[in-house]
């Protein structure tokens, strides 16, 4: 069997094993949600995939309604979401909610990205999926990474990978970008397995 056969067996059944274990927080979070802050359950963001390909990215909702609004609108804001590699820190970011805060810290919000693996747009294991203008941008800050990009896109993005296992946040763009084409290029079922082990753990620390 090839390794994206046994790839794609692989995620399958831990998405569905996954929905089966945090079933009841499928139903509980959803409620919440709705009883914290107003507005939709689920947010949905374009993401580029395999090989270049858009998709969208569900999450439950951990942000104000007008989230992408907000940091459009406000330049101090979206200068700090810049320089911060595009990945500005909890504390830091007034968009998120109370709750948002709860679920981000213990990686809830990413729950729905299961039905994405179902779809087959992303993989439980792989690189980060990343946004159009957050590459456009990189790319001219760091142009080293150019390379590096078409590496990355040759794979499917994952629910948790090198990066999400290795820092997360306080990990900057570059050495993050060298971290998913490193694992795109030697990608295998082994080192899918051992990321598997340690995501638990990586998700705990950020407690």
């Amino acid at each position: 069997m090839s390794y994206e056969f046994k790839k794609r067996i692989l995620d399958i059944t831990i998405a569905l094993l996954l929905t089966a274990i945090f079933f009841p927080i499928f139903l509980v979070v959803p409620l919440i949600i709705k009883l914290t802050s107003s507005g939709p359950v689920f947010y949905g963001q374009r993401r580029i995939g395999k090989s270049g390909k858009e998709f969208t990215l569900f999450k439950f909702r951990s942000m104000v309604v007008n989230a992408d609004e907000i940091i459009a609108r406000d330049k101090k804001l979206l200068r700090k979401f810049k320089e911060s590699d595009w990945k500005l820190g909890m504390k830091e970011d007034p968009r998120i909610t109370k709750f948002g805060m709860f679920m981000r810290t213990f990686t809830i919000d990413e729950f729905p990205q299961i039905w994405n693996v179902l779809k087959g747009e992303m993989s439980i294991v792989g690189p980060r999926a990343y946004r159009f203008q957050e590459i456009k941008e990189q790319l001219e800050k760091y142009s080293q990474v150019r390379p590096l990009m078409k590496q990355i896109l040759s794979a499917k993005p994952g629910i948790t990978g090198p990066w999400q296992t290795s820092g997360r946040n306080e990990v900057p763009f570059l050495k993050r970008a060298k971290m998913d084409a490193n694992y795109s290029r030697l990608r295998s079922i082994w080192k899918d397995i051992k990321i598997l082990i340690k995501t638990p753990k990586a998700m705990l620390s950020r407690w």
